[in-house]
């Protein structure tokens, strides 16, 4: 009955609405800013180092980009490039492009407006979709609602999907108990986010750039091995994203569906959670934390999404099943079934033999981790929203019990079924997506302007 009852609400949410939404905002965002994503390509590395105020009120923009990206590159750079190859065949790997291209104009718009429209903190400064929709457009009791959408999704729903990838990935190396790995990763987790918002933005600056690196590294060498194969992976990719396909030409509405659901989910762009950790940076000016947070986009779907979609085509370690029954269309690795994790750890075996499936799930639990860490900033983002201008006991319970709810939730991710928990995490980037893009698009303008003064100061 329960997981009907998830299956139905994803599908509503998840209609053919909001694909064409999130498209068209960021087709119109990218327009509205001239493409910023690639005019201001420069200057978006350069605002990585911008340097904080004298009184370091907030986290530097560094950080904020390594916590944004830690939030960003999860299981979705894994489990959720296998899964969109699975249901979308290697076409959705296009699509996945294509939301990450568009996807750094909305990143852009929903980081500039977090800045303009974020409130004081004890810790520093705060902010996201809910503050933008209560300062921004004057709905209070909008804000209110994204606020507790953001904490149940963040704290909840997107915890347990990022566990059960690593949970799953564990297993599948070392025949570690599921119940084993989500305790180990919820203790871990409990001794970062006790430490406050500062601990955590140094753990995520340190942990981030090293595990990116080392994957993207490792995928680079599994390339090279497979390097003949390439041409035609590339070939694939492009005529199956528009269903020139024997096989793809039937499920040309999964290649889009999971494309760009994958490559959301991954980028987050739009989802609103990029927003709430540039309205903590401290920074000279807003546009350039909206800079900041866009190349955070790049980085995760055109380098580490491409880097895992690249090994499993070149190395032909995965399958092609229908969504609606399960039935297996292309079978390139028939042993496998629907083991998307085992897709990833399968493609580093072809090269190193024996070895696929420790790198991949070592690999799997550094990104889960950070993931997690930027997971419970968002959440906790969310709780002082709520709670601002209330006593501080108050606020101080509601994040115990938060963090008591995430570190519960770990649990429950790792030894739950796959299917439900990816409908439970598409149910949250969903519901915050609609609400988040919808407000930014209405929005848009304070972003143009705070882009133009920028760039008027930059010329000076």
């Amino acid at each position: 009955m329960f997981e009907k009852v998830v299956s139905t609400l994803n599908s509503i949410i998840w209609n053919p609405a909001l694909v064409g939404l999130l498209i068209c905002a960021g087709l119109y965002f990218s327009f509205r800013t001239r493409f910023v994503q690639i005019r201001r390509f420069s200057m978006m590395l350069k605002s990585l180092f911008t340097k904080m105020s004298v009184d370091g009120n907030g986290i530097s923009s560094f950080q904020a980009f390594c916590l944004a990206l830690s939030g960003r590159v999860g299981t979705g750079n894994i489990v959720g490039v296998a899964t969109a190859i699975a249901f979308g065949g290697p076409g959705a790997v296009f699509w996945m492009w294509v939301v990450a291209f568009l996807g750094a104009s909305t990143a852009f718009v929903e980081s500039t407006l977090a800045q303009i429209y974020r409130f004081p903190h004890k810790s520093g400064f705060r902010g996201g979709p809910f503050s933008i929709i209560d300062y921004g457009l004057g709905l209070r009791w909008l804000g209110v609602i994204v606020a507790f959408i953001t904490v149940i999704s963040c704290g909840v729903f997107l915890t347990t999907v990022q566990t059960n990838g690593a949970a799953s990935a564990a297993l599948n190396a070392f025949s570690v108990s599921p119940w084993i790995s989500g305790v180990v990763l919820a203790v871990l987790l409990a001794l970062v986010v006790i430490g406050g918002v500062k601990r955590i933005a140094r753990v995520a600056a340190w942990i981030t750039p090293f595990m990116a690196l080392g994957y993207i590294l490792m995928a680079i060498v599994v390339i090279i091995a497979h390097h003949e194969s390439i041409p035609a992976v590339f070939a694939s990719i492009f005529t199956n994203a528009f269903g020139i396909h024997p096989v793809c030409g039937g499920i040309i509405g999964s290649t889009i569906a999971m494309g760009v659901k994958r490559g959301i989910f991954s980028n987050e762009a739009g989802q609103g959670t990029g927003a709430i950790v540039s309205a903590a940076a401290d920074v000279p000016h807003p546009a350039q934390q909206g800079l900041s947070i866009s190349f955070s986009v790049y980085v995760d779907t055109l380098l580490v999404c491409t880097a895992t979609a690249l090994m499993i085509l070149s190395s032909g370690t995965y399958n092609i099943l229908d969504s609606k029954t399960g039935e297996i269309l292309y079978s390139g690795a028939p042993e496998l079934a629907n083991n998307y994790v085992n897709y990833t750890q399968s493609a580093v075996d072809t090269v190193f033999a024996g070895f696929g499936s420790q790198f991949v799930s070592v690999a799997m639990i550094f990104f889960v981790f950070s993931t997690l860490i930027a997971y419970y900033f968002y959440a906790e983002s969310g709780i002082l929203y709520l709670f601002r201008g209330r006593d501080h006991r108050y606020e101080q319970i509601a994040v115990r019990i938060l963090q008591g709810i995430m570190l519960a939730a770990a649990v429950f991710g790792a030894i739950n079924e796959a299917d439900l928990i990816w409908q439970l995490g598409d149910i949250g980037v969903g519901l915050m997506a609609w609400l988040t893009v919808i407000s930014i698009l209405i929005l848009c303008p304070k972003a143009v302007s705070a882009l133009k003064e920028y760039e008027a100061l930059h010329k000076r």
